[in-house]
């Protein structure tokens, strides 16, 4: 029986073959957006099995275990790991063509050493070794990672976080750099006024201030944004559906605006919108004073399942991609911060995979010589980080920008078994140019095409961010 998922995996022809194991496959990791939960991190934490390490927070596994008819209560419920597992490990020879299949066996490869496929016939023998690796050093936190060559990792932050747990890590002899990043979404609520007030209460006592009028609450921004920025920030992210285009008149009405929300008005849906821009704008202005880079996640569906999300809350596995119109707001957000000088390094993602070019697109008109790959067009996201939805990122930015300035993959996961990703995208890039250049599409140049794909995969992200 061929072996499962072997060492030349979605390497498709010799040329290919030579590029990763020649050029990608060694390369550190920088991991610039996950959502790794710093307090692990913080205390090297050694999980007590498999199930905790892989399941827990994963919505990716909850969604085709519900799929394939499992109950709840086997999922988030209460019953026990080893359960639980059983129930992961019945569902996994059903992920056939779906990316879990591949990221699930590349995990069990890559940490435990287990190169059979994942059912319920070995399913106790499974949880069992990899239980027991749990327990070792070399399967702590901070073992994980450095098996995998993590270099950075960019977690993603409340403005109102005390960071204690990154200065811990920074203060440790740990060699990972760990740096946060700054995620106001909560302050762009403009939809909800007791979720917003509510906010804003946090935030002035996160920064020991009192916040009663739009003056204030940009202070009280900015105070959060020095602390971050003391901590070693150098990021910001921004989890929307889209950014609104806004009135003329959006400027000068924010602070009116926000006086109303805060008194428990709700806003118009226009007034929602010319709030937003603003706190985007000037948001903006304030990263670029810091020389931080702003990303943009953008086109997510979140919580459609209203009865699920009344169980279980949100960020459980009931989001989808969404069909949102995406152009207008970018172009006027990137334009009003570029009129002033004052537009950050940014990374724009999309999940809708029809944005595709309308992202790539939009990235190039803003670029402006003065650092190379100023605004980027981010990998494949979310539904869009597997196989075709890379292929597609990579060509739509190929056709419509620079391949050569990517700055590459990040995991944008919550597990610490997540690392592979990079490996599946370094081999899906070196499977394409291989393939262009066995096409005679591109030029037999084994160092010119080797050394642009050294830099998409490391280089161009460690000069990108100064690391």
């Amino acid at each position: 029986m061929k072996r499962l998922l072997s060492e030349d995996f979605l390497l498709h022809s010799e040329t290919a073959r030579r590029l990763y194991h020649h050029y990608a496959a060694d390369l550190p990791i920088i991991d610039y957006h996950c959502h790794l939960p710093p307090a692990d991190i913080a205390t090297n934490r050694r999980f007590l099995n498999i199930t905790q390490i892989w399941l827990e927070g994963d919505h990716y596994k909850w969604r085709a275990m519900r799929a394939m008819g499992i109950n709840e209560h086997y999922i988030t419920g209460t019953a026990p790991d080893e359960e639980k597992f059983r129930k992961w490990a019945t569902t996994v020879p059903h992920t056939l063509r779906n990316p879990l299949f591949h990221w699930t066996h590349l995990e069990l490869q890559r940490y435990f050493g287990i190169h059979e496929m994942l059912s319920e016939k070995n399913a106790d023998e499974i949880f069992s070794h990899c239980s027991g690796m749990l327990q070792k050093p070399s399967h702590s936190v901070h073992g994980l990672l450095s098996h995998m060559k993590v270099e950075m990792t960019g977690t993603t932050d409340d403005p109102t976080d005390d960071l204690k747990h990154h200065k811990a890590i920074a203060a440790s002899t740990s060699k990972i750099k760990v740096l946060p990043s700054f995620r106001p979404d909560p302050v762009l609520a403009t939809h909800d006024p007791i979720a917003f007030r509510a906010y804003t209460e946090k935030l002035a006592a996160a920064s020991a201030t009192t916040i009663k009028n739009y003056d204030d609450l940009l202070s009280a921004l900015l105070n959060r944004i020095d602390f971050f920025h003391s901590a070693g920030c150098i990021l910001s992210d921004h989890g929307l559906e889209y950014i609104p285009a806004p009135d003329e008149n959006a400027e000068t009405e924010a602070p009116k605006l926000f006086l109303k929300i805060l008194n428990g008005q709700p806003l118009s849906h226009s007034e929602q919108g010319n709030l937003k821009f603003d706190l985007l704008l000037r948001l903006g202005k304030m990263y670029h004073a810091k020389g931080w880079t702003q990303q943009f996640h953008l086109g997510a569906l979140r919580n459609t399942n209203p009865r699920m999300m009344r169980q279980l809350g949100a960020n459980t596995g009931y989001d989808s991609i969404g069909d949102f119109q995406q152009a207008p707001g970018l172009r006027k957000l990137l334009g009003r911060l570029d009129e002033t000088d004052e537009l950050p390094k940014t990374i724009l993602y999309n999940l809708n995979p029809a944005d595709n070019e309308l992202f790539a697109s939009m990235a190039g008109n803003f670029n402006d010589g003065s650092i190379k790959g100023k605004i980027q067009y981010g990998s494949g996201w979310w539904f869009l980080d597997q196989k075709n939805g890379m292929e597609n990122q990579i060509n739509a930015l190929s056709n419509m920008g620079l391949l050569s300035n990517f700055i590459g993959m990040l995991t944008d996961s919550r597990s610490f078994l997540s690392y592979p990703r990079h490996e599946y995208f370094r081999r899906i890039l070196c499977n394409l140019i291989g393939r262009d250049m066995e096409n005679g599409e591109l030029p037999g140049d084994e160092e010119l095409c080797g050394n642009m794909i050294r830099n998409i995969c490391y280089y161009n992200a460690k000069n990108y961010f100064g690391l």
